[in-house]
């Protein structure tokens, strides 16, 4: 008995599934998958810290929702917002700003 499946890379998957790199379908699907790795980094920051979301609200100075919303999905969040977030987590945040495949360093 002979095995009709193929195995293939992640990579090879999005490329043929999505599109390849550089294209404005992957950008968008890239973009979008950074954004929820944020909302869970501060989910999983907040809840090392035992704190609620209405407990972490309190120390940004927005309310429980605006957490919950930042946590879900962060592209209606505001910049200032998510790192008064991160400032309160105690959490410490880099940035990496690439262009034309050159790191720029600040």
């Amino acid at each position: 008995m002979t095995n009709k499946f193929k195995t293939v890379s992640l990579d090879r998957m999005i490329d043929k599934h999505i599109g390849k790199l550089g294209t404005e379908k992957r950008e968008v699907f890239e973009n979008e998958l950074r954004i929820d790795l944020l909302g869970h980094a501060i989910k999983q920051a907040r809840q090392e810290r035992n704190l609620t979301q209405e407990q972490l609200g309190e120390l940004v100075g927005v309310q429980k929702a605006q957490i919950s919303k930042i946590e879900n999905s962060v592209k209606n969040a505001r910049f200032e917002t998510i790192l008064k977030v991160f400032d309160a987590l105690g959490a410490k945040v880099n940035f990496n700003v690439e262009l034309n495949h050159k790191k720029l360093v600040y």
